[in-house]
């Protein structure tokens, strides 16, 4: 397990040991060579982001944004030891969320308007090609800047298509098509209106599962083979600031930043939600994962810089196993289950 402590003096990787019982045991302390950032009005999500730290299984790499240097570090993983390759620039502005499919590998950057990035994986290492950049558009100028700027990137399952959520600076759903050679069109745009999409997974179909920030909600949505996306359901969570979500199997897990909780939500066949009810955390959750086998939901508590630990019980429930203080991480963002 790996945990990005988004520190403003010097970004750090921190790995962790995880024993059977789904315990977390710090194993070392690993900087990326860049620096952490803060966006204008975060206080527990200073990158107000998914994915920043993000686990290539394929290849054996781990990537690691640094907003405030405007790269990335590019790890690769042995056991639980990062051993750092690469630093490369992310292309733009304050970068915030990777998305990696197969070779192909694409940054967002928060800042300057908002940008995406692509680059090739060349034998472990990112090549940027210049031409795979596209704008979003967003008011650069637009504040706070936590709410107003993009706020994750992902290939959907096979890879054609690349999401971005740009939360109030825009309320949209972007969609850019990723023809074989890895580029990305220019973007179908869905409007959310007051929606403020943030975080986003995909269920076993292939659907968007995405949090609403703006009504602190949970719905999935189809995309359509024009790119549009069709709502299917929609679900509150009611809680505060419904913002980061992570999948399980059938179960996804939504991150109420506000209220120091989880809400456990089963994702029907048909792409329905209900709920599986609600988990305390410590203050401030934010970004989370869930340990390759399944067992094991881990979740970034921003306000005191920690991880809390839970088990995954067979109907969707969680027990708290355990909780970790991360050095030097109070605001960061960034886990990934390795």
């Amino acid at each position: 397990m790996f945990v990005q402590t988004d520190g403003v003096n010097g970004n750090a990787v921190v790995a962790y040991r995880r024993t059977a019982d789904g315990q977390l045991h710090r194993s070392g302390v690993y900087p990326t060579g860049g620096s952490g950032g803060v966006l204008d009005g975060s206080a527990v999500d200073h990158l107000a982001s998914q994915g920043s730290l993000t686990y290539d299984r394929t290849h054996g790499l781990l990537y690691a944004v640094n907003a405030g240097s405007d790269t990335v570090t590019v790890f690769s993983v042995d056991g639980d030891k990062p051993v750092r390759r690469q630093i490369v620039s992310s292309g733009g502005d304050f970068p915030v969320s990777v998305a990696v499919h197969g070779d192909l590998v694409y940054v967002l950057n928060a800042l300057g308007g908002g940008s995406v990035q692509g680059f090739r994986n060349v034998h472990g290492s990112l090549v940027k090609v210049p031409s795979w950049h596209r704008s979003l558009g967003l008011d650069p100028a637009a504040t706070p800047q936590f709410t107003h700027t993009p706020g994750q990137l992902a290939f959907n399952p096979n890879g054609r298509a690349l999401v971005v959520t740009t939360k109030a600076g825009a309320n949209t759903i972007d969609v850019f098509a990723v023809s074989r050679n890895g580029i990305a069109a220019s973007p179908v745009v869905t409007a959310t209106p007051g929606a403020v999409p943030f975080g986003f997974t995909f269920d076993a179909h292939g659907r968007l599962v995405v949090t609403e920030a703006g009504t602190n909600s949970v719905a999935t949505f189809t995309i359509r083979g024009d790119l549009k996306l069709t709502k299917v359901a929609q679900v509150a969570t009611g809680q505060v600031a419904t913002c980061w979500i992570v999948r399980d199997g059938a179960h996804v897990y939504a991150s109420n930043a506000g209220s120091g909780t989880l809400s456990g939500l089963h994702v029907s066949r048909d792409g329905t939600l209900h709920s599986i009810g609600t988990t305390t955390t410590g203050p401030g959750t934010v970004d989370a994962d869930v340990s390759s086998d399944g067992r094991f939901l881990y979740v970034q508590t921003g306000r005191a810089g920690g991880v809390d630990e839970y088990r995954v019980n067979g109907d969707g429930s969680l027990t708290h196993v355990g909780s970790v203080v991360v050095p030097d991480a109070v605001g960061g963002e960034g886990i990934a289950a390795s």
